[in-house]
């Protein structure tokens, strides 16, 4: 039975570029996808073109690009990406002047769009899933974007992509789309596109289900992190995947790891919502078959609800902090100190927060002070973050705590302070018809 392999590149925007030059170079694969999107990052990367129309796509692009794209040609390897963030034309127009640049001619290149859907969410004043409504935000509303699915990849990769590079795809159709048009998958065999959805949802984090996030010394050993090797997924014509990773990588693949991965960010297992089918891991089995390799069976979908889950960004505050550290002796209690002298002077300056926090990094941050016991620590960083409506107000909380070096508790040092918007994602649904995914070509 015929098989695919797929490499995951990256689990998300700033992720390694090493273990996909490894993947390309060494792991036989046919796919290399890179998984770069989150909910905040499409919203920022919006925001990043409002203000240069010829940005908006992942800042690491053209280092990516740069670094696989002569391995990738020469074995043969297509890559598929939601790099192109909020500007998947712009980024196409990068990497062909990447490919260019490195002397790759004929490279074909495609850029997936119509995820955008704010103008449809703007006519029907769409209500959100915090309460809000589109008309309610006003001018603060940054961007929507809606999760579209797999079709618009495989029709890119049918016409000859070697490079796809899309925005707001949900994260299983990057590895689901090459599977549709490998095997030709019909868009409503429900069981192979939750078994694929299966496959997409394993890869798309990376190093996480090579040993990354599993790592907890003493309990859960993982060997070399320093040079964890990305996982490979082979998958065969009716589904079946095996996940394994360039042998003499770090890292581990065992069925714990991928047990983890299965249940990240999963709601219900029997009803994982994709905006190509409703995927069931209900019935999922899990066997190792060899080292590092693991077999992932049983994957199953129901029909797509004609749903898609959008997320929207807008302007809903400003952050202003503030940090100190105190050491030695009587570290905590200085500590202390300088919290209720930064209290009292946010109070005595009238600086309007809407919610404001203060804690002791190292003693009570994580758990609050009911947990904070035994000996005292012989060091604390102080923070200070508070909430405000102001870009003012918030530079206004960094500097109180910058004045501690000279008008504070003795030994502080290493003051650090920032202020800057707060980008906030709420989401609602919206018809599937309400995005056009369409695909355009470049050749460099």
């Amino acid at each position: 039975m015929r098989s695919v392999r797929i490499g995951a590149g990256a689990g998300y925007s700033g992720d390694r570029i090493e273990p996909a030059i490894e993947l390309a170079d060494k792991g036989g694969l046919n796919y290399l996808v890179f998984e770069c999107l989150a909910e905040r990052t499409i919203a920022l990367a919006q925001q990043a073109r409002l203000k240069d129309p010829q940005t908006g796509y992942d800042p690491l692009l053209a280092a990516r690009m740069q670094a696989v794209l002569p391995i990738c040609r020469a074995n043969k390897v297509r890559i598929v990406t939601n790099m192109g963030a909020a500007n998947p034309v712009a980024a196409a127009e990068a990497t062909r002047a990447t490919a260019r640049k490195l002397g790759l001619t004929g490279l074909r290149i495609a850029a997936v769009t119509g995820d955008d859907v704010l103008a449809r969410l703007k006519a029907a004043d769409a209500t959100l899933d915090t309460g809000a409504t589109i008309t309610g935000l006003g001018n603060r509303i940054v961007s929507a974007n809606a999760y579209v699915g797999a079709r618009a990849i495989a029709e890119a990769l049918a016409a000859g992509a070697d490079v796809v590079i899309t925005g707001r795809a949900a994260d299983p159709a990057l590895f689901l789309g090459p599977l549709i048009h490998e095997f030709g998958w019909a868009m409503d065999d429900w069981d192979r596109l939750g078994q694929g959805t299966v496959v997409g949802h394993l890869l798309e984090c990376a190093g996480q289900i090579t040993g990354g996030y599993f790592a907890d010394p003493g309990f859960k050993d993982v060997p070399e992190l320093a040079r964890l090797g990305f996982p490979i997924g082979e998958v065969r014509e009716d589904g079946e995947l095996i996940v394994t990773k360039v042998a003499g990588s770090g890292g581990r693949v065992t069925p714990a790891t991928v047990k983890e991965q299965l249940l990240y960010e999963i709601h219900d297992p029997a009803a994982y919502y994709q905006p190509d089918v409703v995927a069931d891991f209900s019935q999922v089995t899990v066997e190792a078959i060899g080292s590092d390799r693991v077999k992932v069976v049983g994957g199953r979908g129901k029909p797509k609800t004609g749903l898609l889950k959008t997320s929207v960004g807008y302007l809903d505050s400003y952050l202003g902090e503030g940090q100190i550290s105190y050491a030695g002796p009587g570290a905590v209690a200085r500590g202390r100190l300088a919290l209720d002298i930064v209290r009292a002077r946010l109070a005595l300056t009238g600086v309007a927060m809407s919610e404001f926090r203060c804690d002791l990094i190292g003693l009570d941050a994580l758990h609050g002070e009911r947990l904070a016991q035994g000996g005292e620590p012989p060091e604390v960083r102080v923070r200070v973050a508070g909430r405000t409506e102001t870009m003012a107000e918030a530079v206004r909380i960094g500097n109180e705590v910058e004045t501690l070096y000279t008008n504070g508790p003795a030994g502080g040092g290493g003051a650090w302070k920032s202020a800057r918007e707060v980008i906030a994602v709420a989401s609602c649904l919206v018809a599937e018809d309400a995005a056009q995914p369409c695909v355009g070509m470049l050749v460099a």
